[in-house]
């Protein structure tokens, strides 16, 4: 039986574009340089996910990219 207090994990493999990984590395840096802590990616994108969870984001009429990000700032803006 699984162990209900620990969650599976799983590898996600993503391409960004150069200012996408510029964009992050300042995240990394800014948390670092203000409160010494380290950011990875990992939890960077784990919070922006977490983040899309909590603003209850769903994947309906979404087809672009473009549609995605304006659904997103929508539900940003309402929480």
């Amino acid at each position: 039986m699984e162990n209900l207090t620990h969650k599976q994990k799983h590898k996600v493999v993503t391409f960004l574009d150069r200012e996408e990984v510029e964009f992050l590395d300042k995240l990394k840096n800014d948390a670092l340089f203000s409160t010494g802590h380290k950011l990875s990616y990992n939890d960077i994108l784990k919070g922006l996910v977490d983040l899309a969870k909590d603003a209850h984001l769903d994947g309906e009429n979404i087809d672009s990219i473009e549609k995605l990000e304006e659904k997103m700032l929508k539900k940003i803006k309402e929480t």
